[in-house]
């Protein structure tokens, strides 16, 4: 690269907050893509001898593009990961790292460990990222969801949010250090995993077969959101989840009188449950703020330009009864950018995902079915607890309330394991990656405010945790809201410069390790 592109470089780098996504940057990002623009700063690595690895591959935009044209949707089973698996090797084996693709018993589901060697025997880095994404609703997108298109200066695609968005700012980070002859302190493992979205041969299939191939010290993977401030592209708050929420559903059932529908019937059970859903849509869990999300909120605070934004949040922090903590929570929710993050952050919620009943439509069906699928804050209401009063508000209604529990276990077996994940610590900060993290944000972004965070989702990270190996969360670019909406549902989207900052964030992480 010529001089005058490293000197851009360099300026683009040290640019503060209130020039992301200003200028010219997005237009011509969105028209261009990243090749020829250097991201990375080249004084942040040793002298060594240089890898030649091409410049597509180094291009986040480039890479992430190609991600996205493989189709490895999860409908539930599973997904054919292997073609998106085999480029991806590809990559890795361009720049020489040892990379091998790991079968499950699913045909073409598989895994792909990338491992570059380092320099001393301490614990691996392991940098976890799945190759599966949701089904698409392709009639109601505005692209090809398979296609990587750019318009505007964001690129679409299934993924490119959740989560290969973050997978090619982390290897095109990795790429450009090792095209520098960069050497680590450590190992670095990237494991691009299947089955996150759903299915059997997961990261705990993984764990259990493979110990030895994913075995690390510290662990990153999909997580912490790096917000923007109301103008939507301004750096706000960039977060690493060091704890997910309680994954649990429920599943809610109605009986009534089958018959002909040419005579209605006043107890129709789609009728009864209807109205069992209207209600239970109006009510939110109570608030329950833990030491991690009031360090979350505290942070949000700091960071926000919005003063009656900031100024209700202290309120409900400070509160000293659940009813002003309850009313002050509502203003928040009200004032935020991220009203649907936010609520999450603050209680166990509840969503209605599936509805099933009826087979014929001249038949007034006898039962009506829907699963709620819940998110419970460890350390906040208990799982248990909300089945409780999820009970108690249908009592009488003729509505049946299910704890949906694994198969083989009982009801009492299931809450004493979902207790269980409840207890769990939060991740200790106190670690060579964490405080990488927040030097790489400082040095990003740095006018934002960093902060630990709860991550409002679930992932793959369960066999590490179990293991007591630290494990955080980043979505390495920054976000507005209608970006944010966009994660499993239509459009899915990110700003092209956010994901070449994002990259440039990831690389300076990655310098922390260096030997």
């Amino acid at each position: 690269m010529n001089d005058s592109r490293d000197v851009t470089a360099v300026a683009r780098a040290r640019l503060g907050r209130r020039t992301f996504l200003g200028g010219v940057g997005v237009a011509a990002l969105g028209a261009t893509g990243l090749a020829g623009i250097n991201l990375f700063s080249a004084t942040l690595s040793p002298a060594a001898a240089a890898t030649a690895v091409p410049e597509a591959d180094k291009d986040p935009l480039n890479l992430l593009r190609r991600m996205l044209s493989y189709d490895t949707q999860n409908h539930g089973e599973g997904a054919n990961t292997r073609p998106h698996a085999e480029m991806l090797k590809a990559v890795w084996d361009n720049a020489g790292v040892p990379a091998e693709i790991i079968d499950t018993p699913q045909p073409n589901n598989v895994h792909l460990i990338a491992r570059i060697p380092g320099t001393s025997s301490a614990a691996p880095l392991l940098m976890l990222g799945h190759s599966d994404v949701v089904p698409v609703e392709r009639e109601n997108w505005s692209v090809d969801p398979f296609s990587g298109t750019v318009r505007n200066g964001e690129v679409y695609g299934r993924g490119a949010l959740d989560m290969k968005g973050a997978n090619s700012a982390t290897i095109s980070a990795l790429l450009q250090h090792i095209s520098e002859g960069a050497r680590f302190e450590r190992d670095i493992i990237v494991l691009t995993d299947c089955d996150e979205e759903a299915g059997s041969f997961g990261s705990r299939w993984l764990a259990a077969n493979h110990w030895n191939k994913v075995d690390a010290g510290m662990v990153l993977t999909e997580g912490g959101w790096f917000l923007a401030q109301k103008d939507k592209t301004t750096p706000m708050l960039i977060t690493a989840t060091r704890q997910d929420k309680v994954y649990f559903n429920l599943d809610l059932t109605a009986h009534g009188t089958a018959t002909h529908s040419s005579k209605p019937n006043p107890d129709a059970a789609i009728v009864t449950l209807s109205r069992a859903v209207a209600e239970l849509d109006s009510w939110l869990a109570p608030v329950h703020l833990t030491a991690v999300t009031r360090e979350y909120f505290t942070a949000l605070a700091r960071a926000t330009d919005d003063a009656e934004f900031a100024r209700a949040i202290k309120l409900m922090l400070s509160a000293h009864s659940q009813n002003a903590r309850e009313r002050a929570a509502r203003v928040v929710v009200s004032k935020s950018s991220y009203p649907w993050l936010h609520q999450a952050l603050l209680r166990t919620t509840h969503a209605f995902v599936i509805e099933d009943s009826g087979y014929k439509e001249n038949v007034i069906p006898s039962s009506a079915h829907v699963r709620i699928n819940c998110r419970g804050i460890p350390g906040g209401q208990k799982p248990r607890e909300f089945l409780a009063e999820i009970r108690e508000m249908t009592a009488g209604r003729g509505i049946q309330v299910t704890l949906a529990a694994p198969a083989g276990k009982t009801e009492k077996q299931y809450l004493d394991e979902l207790d269980k994940n409840w207890a769990t610590p939060p991740a200790d900060i106190d670690t060579p990656l964490f405080r990488a993290l927040a030097g790489a944000a400082d040095e990003t972004y740095p006018d934002a405010v960093f902060a630990p965070a709860l991550f409002e989702a679930g992932t793959s990270l369960a066999p590490w945790r179990e293991r007591g190996i630290p494990g955080y969360g980043v979505y390495p670019y920054v976000l507005d809201n209608d970006q944010l909406i966009t994660m499993h549902g239509n459009n899915e989207r990110i700003y092209v410069e956010a994901l070449r900052q994002g990259t440039a964030f990831m690389y300076r992480m990655f310098s922390r390790f260096l030997s």
